[in-house]
């Protein structure tokens, strides 16, 4: 048994020793195995976590990098490392390419042996921007986006204090980011078969109200609205078509004005599409004394459409498009300068900063498209539509009578005025002007046209006086011929003290009067004046015209006599009187030259003209005279011989 024990002994130490030098074996090899495996990349302590969890987590701009263009960029960043590690370099170069030939390597991560430069910075920075066109093309807009922050993310490490070079690169990349942040959340809603279906149908308690709203007290003005559309919403809906804007948007004149092209809001819009003056003068339509082409449907479609596609280009999104268009940009931009989120992506959250009328403009419109696209879930038979108005247009170039104009073509004188509603009398304005006529009438009004009498404005029975400092009743009943107590009728005054700087008076002047205030002209009596005193106490409301008016003097000689450098006057000032003079007719019959007429009672610039083969232009031109010009009983006029 001792000798067993014995035997063994030498045995176990020598089993011993073996696992001892095998385990020292094993841990050299480690140890030779850790030194010859390096990181392909020399880096700093601690980043190599940060980067293993950057490699593991998802990233959207993960694609299939290429060998070729792998290696490249390997190459690249080993002739950067230093020269006595380029061996141990290379021969970790093959595992690494190895490895990656087929895995998928995030293409925003790229090994650097140093810190990039300011220009490699913003060269990848641009890069960066050509991957977000390229995301954008394909219609992955979040991507596009992304794309666009990590752009910018490296435009921000570009030292500030850089070159004028580097400075004035990175102010263009900013510059190009921030167009194209603004080009992607405008095509928002673009898919790839265009814009013709774009607004997205909510469906939400403002909605719901709205419909409510519809089933309701407004369901007679919803079903007479529709039935109108037909007359013009064809037009419209081809005009959308052809500028790439949502078929959809063709249904607003239904919230606007019921397609009625006359409708004025007491905002003082007026149209189809309920332009106010400003803006539809910023977008191409006219208004002036003849013509207001806000009630042009034609052209006020065109200029919706314009005012539509600048709307979208600065909000993105149709439903603050159609707040901005009610309302006005300005209004809206104010209430998202108020807002700490996304307005863009969340209309609903800019909803309650909006004007209430403004507000449920939006939900009144989605009310209407989700009624027409299921009349009948929400209990409603719609009525057919009205026909589409079809027209020929004519060109004239002078003022004729629509009514003269409907009797030579056998055309109602209401259908006419329908079809050129824009235009704010009865006739033609005077100028080039494309009259519209029913399908068919062009050649019978063209071959008319020219033998049809031109029509001339008829003068006026009053005119519009402005109120200035200082005036009274009784001195604007002298200036302009007439009584006290006409002006009060015709303008609905109850007293004769009170009179407002500003208000626009009604003076019943007749036929005696060329349509506005009188000019200078004398009278062809001599003039009916007060006994003169020697000194006058001016009162309230006085001025020196109607004190020399009225003692028959001139305000020059009150001037002098008082020797006033300024035609100012104070309530109870004195004023020296000078001596009444006579103002003699300017014009006599009996001075009357060739080719001169003597204006007689009723006559007036019109009835002259006429009476001497004249146009009222030359008549007035002649003698010196404007529209605004007054004619009194035994002037001479020089008119040319019939």
């Amino acid at each position: 048994m001792e000798n067993m024990k014995n035997i063994s002994r030498p045995i176990i130490h020598g089993i011993a020793s073996i696992l001892l030098l095998a385990f020292f074996l094993i841990f050299a090899g480690c140890v030779s195995d850790s030194n010859q495996v390096k990181p392909s990349l020399e880096e700093p302590v601690g980043k190599s976590d940060d980067k293993q969890t950057s490699m593991e987590s998802p990233n959207p701009y993960w694609k299939k990098a290429p060998l070729s263009e792998l290696q490249e960029k390997e190459s690249t960043a080993l002739n950067t490392a230093p020269e006595e590690n380029s061996s141990s370099d290379a021969a970790s170069e093959d595992v690494r390419d190895a490895s990656l030939e087929d895995k998928e390597v995030p293409a925003s991560i790229e090994p650097e042996s140093k810190k990039k430069s300011d220009q490699e910075l913003l060269d990848s920075a641009l890069e960066f921007c050509q991957v977000s066109n390229d995301f954008w093309d394909k219609g992955d807009l979040e991507n596009a986006i992304e794309a666009l922050d990590e752009a910018y993310a490296l435009i921000l490490q570009v030292n500030t204090e850089a070159s004028a070079d580097i400075v004035q690169q990175r102010d263009d990349l900013r510059l190009t980011i921030s167009r194209r942040i603004m080009e992607v959340y405008a095509s928002r809603f673009i898919v790839a078969n265009g814009l013709h279906n774009a607004i997205p149908l909510n469906m939400n308690d403002h909605v719901k109200k709205a419909i409510s709203l519809l089933q309701g007290r407004e369901k007679n003005h919803f079903l007479n609205a529709y039935r109108r559309s037909g007359q013009y919403r064809p037009a419209i809906v081809k005009a959308l078509k052809e500028a790439g804007l949502p078929e959809e948007l063709s249904w607003l004149p239904l919230i606007e004005s019921g397609f009625k092209v006359r409708a004025l809001s007491s905002a003082r819009a007026l149209g189809l599409w309920q332009f106010i003056a400003s803006t539809g003068y910023r977008y191409g339509l006219n208004r002036d004394r003849w013509v207001d082409e806000r009630m042009d449907p034609e052209k006020s479609t065109a200029a919706a459409i314009a005012y539509l596609k600048d709307l979208h280009q600065i909000f993105g999104d149709w439903y603050t498009v159609l707040a901005a268009y009610n309302c006005g940009e300005g209004r809206v931009l104010r209430c998202i300068k108020t807002q700490r989120i996304n307005y863009l992506d969340h209309f609903w959250d800019l909803y309650g900063k909006l004007p209430s009328e403004t507000a449920f403009y939006v939900p009144k419109f989605l009310a209407v498209l989700h009624i027409l696209n299921d009349p009948a879930a929400y209990g409603f038979v719609l009525p057919p539509v009205d026909k589409e108005i079809l027209t020929d247009v004519v060109v004239t170039d002078k003022q004729v009578s629509l009514r003269v104009m409907a009797e030579q073509i056998g055309v109602p004188y209401a259908e006419l005025r329908d079809l050129n509603p824009d235009l704010r009398y009865s006739s033609t304005p005077p100028g080039v002007y494309s009259f519209r006529v029913p399908k068919g009438k062009e050649q019978l009004l063209a071959s008319v046209i020219e033998k049809l009498p031109e029509w001339h404005p008829p003068v006026p029975d009053y005119v519009v006086h402005r109120v200035r400092k200082g005036e009274t009743l009784s001195g604007i009943s002298k200036k302009y011929r007439t009584s006290v107590g006409a002006i009060m009728g015709l303008n609905g005054l109850r007293s004769t003290r009170y009179l407002k700087v500003g208000w626009n008076l009604k003076i019943p002047v007749g036929k005696r009067y060329a349509s506005a205030p009188q000019s200078v002209s004398s009278s062809p009596r001599q003039r009916v004046t007060e006994k003169s005193p020697k000194i006058y106490v001016v009162r309230n409301g006085d001025s020196l015209w109607t004190i020399a008016n009225r003692f028959g003097t001139t305000t020059k000689a009150i001037m002098s006599l008082n020797r006033l450098n300024k035609s100012r006057l104070s309530i109870g000032q004195h004023l020296k009187m000078p001596k009444p003079t006579v103002i003699a007719q300017s014009h006599s019959p009996r001075q009357m030259v060739a080719g001169g007429y003597t204006v007689m009672k009723g006559d007036s610039p019109y009835t002259i003209a006429h009476k001497h083969g004249l146009s009222v232009e030359d008549l007035l031109r002649m003698n010196g005279l404007h529209s605004r010009s007054t004619i009194f009983p035994g002037q001479v006029l020089t008119v040319k011989p019939k």
